[in-house]
């Protein structure tokens, strides 16, 4: 018998621990679609799509964890090693604050800031184009929600959208 099998099975092998969280999504998604009731195909209820999908996600972490026991994986460290911290707070911290003046200033006066600062900030784009996507892409969007699919969005205390 072969003694060459490579298997790299560590408790610090992070694909491992995602797979195995994505095993615990996937089934908690399942349990949800069940209780939900299913139906059948030509009638289906409304878990059935959920269903199917918490099936996908188990299959998915599936393969994850076959392939960080048989191939190994990244360790936790190796993964945060030379990690650039402040990207990624400035953009919970802006998250955190749009989610705070959202229903105070509604949606246009919240998300035009918003994505200003994110396209200065995170990635930098030059003002000439920042001004005009902060601008346009939000007001496309609360046209699209507002006026077509007739969803309401908060106008804040100025009334404005």
């Amino acid at each position: 018998m072969s003694n060459d099998s490579n298997v790299k099975l560590r408790l610090d092998n992070s694909e491992l621990w995602g797979g195995l969280i994505g095993l615990a999504l996937g089934g908690f998604v399942i349990w949800s679609g069940l209780k939900l009731k299913l139906g059948t195909i030509n009638d289906p209820g409304s878990g059935y799509v959920l269903f199917y999908t918490g099936l996908l996600i188990c299959v998915f972490a599936i393969t994850i964890i076959v392939a960080a026991v048989t191939e190994g994986g990244p360790t936790f460290a190796s993964r945060w090693k030379d990690t650039r911290w402040t990207k990624p707070l400035v953009v919970i911290a802006c998250l955190i604050a749009f989610s705070f003046s959202l229903n105070t200033l509604g949606f246009l006066l919240s998300t035009i800031p918003l994505m200003l600062l994110l396209l200065r900030l995170i990635d930098p784009v030059r003002w000439s184009l920042a001004i005009p996507i902060a601008l346009l892409a939000p007001l496309g969007v609360w046209w699209v929600l507002k006026r077509m699919l007739l969803i309401q969005l908060p106008s804040g205390i100025f009334e404005i959208g």
